[in-house]
């Protein structure tokens, strides 16, 4: 196909020619996952806005009942906080797509996202929550395999990301 004879019938799109009905089905599909990306993000948004109401209240409850010197109960505000941050990479990585941003920030964004959850399990990690040491032992095998790997992927990416064209 010329292009220059099907014209009216043909849309160049990305370098090839490409059917006018397929250029618009592209396109209406486009919008929609435009409008439910942005969608996600707002969701994104109000959850982060009600944990971090959800997490004040916490707080003040725990002033209020003299909890708030309890390791457990401080153990359990720093999990919401790293919650609330994980909503925020989320939020992030979305945004990210809707923007069309190029790859490397985007894995960059994941892999934060990586980081912090793993950092969360460690933190609330409990040897009584499992069955038998063996079972607490190789949990905290493979969560030290998971992060190490996450930052092992984040010290690549920021040390040859920009090498490899990023």
């Amino acid at each position: 196909m010329s292009g220059s004879d099907e014209s009216d019938d043909a849309l160049e799109l990305d370098g090839r020619e490409t059917p006018y009905a397929s250029s618009r089905i592209g396109e209406v599909t486009n919008r929609f996952i435009h409008a439910a990306e942005l969608a996600a993000a707002a969701v994104f948004a109000i959850l982060f806005a009600i944990g971090v109401f959800d997490l004040i209240m916490q707080i003040v409850g725990a002033v209020q009942s003299g909890r708030i010197t309890d390791p457990l109960v401080v153990i359990g505000f720093i999990d919401t906080g790293l919650l609330l941050l994980i909503i925020v990479e989320v939020y992030e990585t979305v945004i990210a797509y809707t923007e069309e941003s190029d790859t490397r920030k985007i894995v960059r964004l994941v892999i934060y996202t990586g980081v912090i959850a793993m950092v969360r399990k460690v933190i609330i990690f409990r040897t009584g929550e499992y069955p038998d040491p063996e079972a607490a032992l190789l949990a905290a095998v493979s969560y030290t395999i998971l992060i190490l790997g996450l930052v092992g992927l984040l010290v690549a990416e920021r040390r040859f990301g920009r090498r490899l064209g990023g």
